[in-house]
Order: C-alpha cells, then structure tokens, then sequence
C-alpha cells in the first residue's frame, strides 16, 4: 500500500467510508477501521445521517456531513494529532466526486497532510476493475492479480456491509415504530392496551371517542386526545 500511493511511512491506521440508504430514507454513514492486526471492530462508528430534506438522497452531501463529523470530533479531542485515532489513510467508496467531497472537507478543517484516496467500482460493478483516484485527480488501476487490489477491495467491502447493517437495522426500528407513537401522552403501557383493546393502530385511529374510552388505562381526556389526533380535532 504505501508503495502503489507513494506513502513515506507505512500506514498504521486505515479507514474506510460508505453511506446506505433507500432514496436518502433511513441513511447510515460507516467507518471501519483497519490496523496492523485486521479490522478493528472497537472502532468501527455509525453515523446517523441528520439531513435536510433538500439534501436527502445526495451522496455527496452525505459523504460531507461524516467526515466533517467525524474529523471536527478528532480535531477537538486531539488538536495536535499526536494520538493513534488520526488515520494514515482515508478510503473512501466512490469517484472523483467523493473524491473533491473529502478534500474540501479537510481544507475546510484545516488538516493537511492526510492521505485521501477513493475507490470507484469498475464498468458493470465488476470487481478487479475499479478505478482509484488519489489527491492529483488521476485515475489509476492496479492489476486484478494485485493484492494491494484485494487489499482494498476488503477494506471497501467492510465498510459496505456495516453500512448496509446500520441500515437495515435502522429502517427495521422506523417499521417497527407506530403511528400510535407519534400521540403525546402515550406510553409503552398505554400503546400496549390499545392495540390489546383494538388488534391494530389502524383500528385505534378508525375508533370512536366512546370506544376510546372503555380501553382500560385511557381516561376520557387521553381519549380526547387520541380522538383529536387521528381526526383533525
């Protein structure tokens, strides 16, 4: 590696980027680790993509709000860089637009000397063909039989199956979520007897003021509420 990106010193710590979603819906940031050992997982970090709606579904803007985060923190926690947490080398999945994405990042946070590099899939997504590009711009291959190829096809790979984890569980835990959830007042308890009373949060929002009332744990204020909610009161 630090041969084929001209490094003076041998990286210690790499990491490794990629986002997940559907749509700009339910979207993860990822940052996986690698060290001399493998991966180390310890460090892995999810990163809850706090978007705009003008913005949902941008890749790039995605990408930027990560590592600015991500950076911003290690500039605060260690302003010198003189602890391990500062990697030798930043990969990132994507083309010279992700590319352009960190460098601006960095330049606004004033780091320099990182080492950035970017790793685009090949023509039909086939592995053994990827396209890197580094600081210059310059897109360059690395033969389908090199091991600093595999290398980094490992590390991007990791990076996009924690990214995919950290989607998937999100989007199952939005699912999971009920409309009833969205009612103030009510409670894991309260939620639990009304969709005991009525089988379903559809038939809780289809419910009359009465029927509300009879739910045991809902007085009738609580059942004005849940009443109002779902019909505009």
């Amino acid at each position: 590696v630090a041969k084929v990106l001209n490094l003076k010193t041998l990286p210690k710590r790499i990491e490794a980027y990629d986002n997940s979603h559907i749509s700009g819906k339910n979207a993860i940031g990822a940052m996986i680790v690698s060290g001399k050992d493998g991966f180390e997982k310890k460090s892995y970090r999810k990163f809850n993509i706090k978007f705009q709606k003008e913005v949902t579904g941008d890749d790039y803007g995605m990408m930027r709000e990560v590592l600015m985060r991500r950076f911003s923190r290690a500039l605060k926690d260690d302003p010198e860089r003189e602890g391990s947490n500062w990697p030798d080398l930043v990969l990132i999945d994507g083309g010279p637009g992700h590319l352009g994405v960190a460098e601006q990042v960095m330049t606004e946070l004033g780091i320099s000397g990182l080492k950035l590099l970017a790793i685009a899939k090949g023509p039909k997504r086939n592995a053994g063909r990827e396209k890197f590009y580094a600081e210059d711009g310059v897109a360059f291959s690395l033969a389908p039989n090199s091991p600093v190829l595999y290398f980094f096809q490992r590390l991007r790979d990791e990076a996009h199956r924690f990214a995919i984890e950290g989607h998937r569980l999100k989007r199952s835990k939005a699912i999971r979520r009920s409309i009833i959830d969205e009612i103030q007042g009510i409670g894991p308890k309260r939620k639990r007897s009304l969709l005991n009373h009525f089988g379903s949060a559809t038939n809780v929002a289809k419910a009359g003021l009465a029927d509300l009332e009879m739910v045991k744990g809902i007085n009738k204020t609580v059942a004005g509420r849940i009443y109002n909610h779902f019909n505009g009161g």
